[in-house]
């Protein structure tokens, strides 16, 4: 009996050398502010950045942020990006246990002799330690997918990254575009509240009529209507915008202003559909998930050779014989020869094949419409801009006019209501075109820079690093 304890005591001792200890882990209920201590982690996290596309940057939320740096601020603090980077750990755990060996198997037996008489009254024991040899087959095959899995598991939480930081970046803008309306709104309401008071007066005065004091109201009324909605489009954004963050809807973020681009030359389509197979992110990830989906296959093709175990066994019979020899263990493959397997990896990767080739139309029709969106917004913003230069000599012209007596109010009120409404025109389509601006460089995958005097450059002034 002392090869059974002495192969049991071998047993129970590398079970304990290998076991892992349970930790508790709850579950944090509390809501994520930023505090002092998480500006400075902040801080050194964007510095330290290590992003395919995003460059690090050094912030400074005291005086304000550009959109530049508030993607990248996205990238630090956004909740949703740390569940994703935890599938970094779970992947690089898959890729230890590829190159892991299967444990040995230990096989014991015990046999109790009755109704017999020495010498054929001894315990007899068999011992038996077996391995699995198939495990050397499908080794590499699965190393090289665990491999490739973990690359494209790592390039699809950059991509996520980068879509991460272009919608905070383009709620920045947003934020910007509106508080530009904002003002734009305020000043007009402004002016034509003071107008309605003159008007007030003058009516009293018996220097206006009724007709003037209603059309003055009118106007009033539609510029803090205006406003109102600027107002509660401002709201929504910054709540997006903090929400993208993983900040309370009530925090301040303190934006640097800059000016909203009216132009923006786009690269030719060709330059940007050129080596997009390669730069894109979300298609190099694919491609590494398609190879690691090869090897799958392989490996399945290979699960077709019959399952071997092979080692020594050790045993001793009722006349207290004992006997060395080999152990073998062979699954025969008449019902069950991996087809099921086989099929269901090849048909996985199938469906990478065409995810793959979807992705790639489909990110070539995203680039060309934004090109298309961004042709025509320039030539909008253009239009508005000619248009709201006339309108502002229109307005001035008919102020003259009131003043001298040869207009009525209501052709005044509806100029520079015309004119308002023109100008938070041009603020919004200067909202679109950097929507579509960034939709470009979300659908091409690099940064794009803008023309000069634009959004950007000014930025890059102020010392902000792209």
């Amino acid at each position: 009996m002392k090869p059974l304890s002495a192969c049991l005591a071998l047993v129970v001792a590398c079970a304990a050398l290998g076991c892992a200890k349970y930790a508790a882990k709850p579950l944090d209920q509390t809501d994520h502010v930023l505090t002092e201590g998480d500006r400075e982690r902040v801080r050194v996290a964007a510095s330290e950045l290590h992003h395919p596309i995003l460059k690090p940057v050094q912030l400074d939320l005291s005086k304000g942020l550009s959109p530049d740096e508030v993607a990248v601020l996205a990238v630090v603090m956004n909740p949703d990006l740390q569940a994703e980077r935890d599938q970094r750990a779970i992947s690089q755990a898959q890729l230890v246990q590829a190159g892991l060996l299967p444990n040995f198997q230990l096989t014991g037996s015990l046999d109790f002799p009755y109704d017999s008489s020495p010498p054929d009254n001894h315990i007899a024991y068999g011992l038996g330690l077996q391995w699995d040899i198939n495990a050397l087959i499908t080794r590499n095959a699965r190393q090289l997918s665990a491999k490739e899995d973990a690359q494209s598991v790592e390039l699809d939480i950059a991509w996520k990254e980068w879509q991460t930081a272009q919608a905070a970046k383009t709620s920045a803008y947003n934020v910007l575009a509106l508080e530009g309306g904002l003002r734009i709104a305020r000043e007009i309401r402004e002016q034509l509240d003071e107008n309605l008071r003159i008007v007030q007066k003058a009516v009293d005065n018996h220097q206006k009529t009724l007709l003037d004091l209603s059309a003055a109201e009118s106007a009033s009324s539609d510029a803090i209507e205006a406003e109102v909605g600027q107002e509660r489009e401002l709201r929504r954004e910054r709540l997006q915008l903090n929400q993208s963050l993983g900040l309370s809807a009530d925090a301040e973020l303190k934006l640097r202003d800059v000016e909203l681009p009216s132009h923006f030359a786009s690269p030719p389509v060709h330059d940007l559909i050129a080596n997009l197979d390669h730069r894109r992110l979300d298609l190099v990830a694919l491609r590494h998930g398609y190879q690691s989906q090869e090897a799958i296959v392989r490996t399945a093709i290979l699960g077709q050779f019959p399952k071997l175990s092979l080692g020594p066994e050790l045993a001793r019979d009722t006349t207290a014989i004992k006997t060395i020899g080999v152990g073998l263990t062979l699954d025969l493959p008449i019902f069950d020869h991996n087809q099921a397997a086989i099929a269901q990896e090849e048909a996985t990767r199938q469906k990478l094949y065409d995810e793959y080739s979807s992705r790639r139309i489909a990110a070539r029709s995203e680039i060309e419409l934004a090109a298309l969106e961004v042709g025509s917004i320039n030539k909008q913003i253009s239009a508005a801009e000619a248009s709201i230069a006339s309108l502002q000599r229109l307005t001035q012209t008919y102020e003259k006019a009131l003043a001298q007596g040869n207009t009525d109010i209501v052709s005044y009120y509806s100029a520079r209501s015309d004119l308002a409404k023109k100008q938070i025109d041009l603020t919004k389509l200067k909202q679109e075109l950097v929507q579509q601006w960034i939709a470009l460089e979300l659908a091409s995958g690099e940064f794009l820079p803008l023309n000069a005097g634009s959004a950007a450059t000014q930025a890059s002034d102020d010392g902000k690093a792209r």
